[in-house]
């Protein structure tokens, strides 16, 4: 059976910098309608960076929403109409000083797949040269290089919970483990 679910009508409820939120009434499957509330955000990028010791690249920040500093890989989001590859480079430029001889698609991440529409490209950095932080204005964070097996660890311990960089960690061990990704 395919399934589906029909929009009928749209209201822009909100208008922001970073996202927008609607209201749909859909048409569902069985003839009924229903009000669908859609998150509209133009996606991320996340870059599990690895260097030539093994180690991964992470960013220590303050995540207001959740009143907490988290551990994650380098990230940032999309403008409108980007380049997902592009804007992974800026952001590991940005954030960690860092450009990549190797840059490679990874993973693909629908993080709040029931309410929002964020799409968010995870992709593997290597051959790294660095270099110094270009920081946006208002951005803290701190870098933190941590070996590959005890990122994964933290994983499964609980210890990292953003979804973007357990992806990254879980499918970067599993490739490389199979021998698709070289160290």
């Amino acid at each position: 059976m395919r399934h589906y679910e029909k929009k009928l009508e749209s209201t822009q409820l909100y208008q922001g910098k970073i996202l927008n939120l609607r209201r749909d009434k859909v048409e569902l499957e069985d003839g009924r309608t229903a009000f669908r509330e859609v998150v509209e955000h133009n996606g991320g990028v996340a870059v599990l960076a690895v260097d030539s010791e093994e180690n991964i690249l992470f960013v220590s920040q303050f995540r207001y929403p959740f009143g907490e500093v988290l551990l994650e890989l380098p990230a940032g989001k999309l403008e409108q109409g980007e380049d997902p590859a592009q804007c992974g480079r800026r952001e590991l430029l940005e954030e960690c000083g860092c450009e990549a001889n190797i840059f490679e698609p990874l993973a693909i991440l629908y993080p709040t797949c029931a309410y929002d529409n964020e799409i968010i490209h995870v992709f593997y950095a290597a051959g790294l040269t660095e270099g110094a932080q270009h920081l946006d204005p208002g951005e803290f964070l701190t870098v933190q290089k941590i070996p590959v097996a005890e990122a994964v660890e933290l994983v499964l311990a609980g210890k990292i919970p953003d979804a973007k960089t357990q992806l990254g960690i879980l499918k970067y061990k599993t490739l490389r483990d199979a021998g698709r990704i070289s160290p």
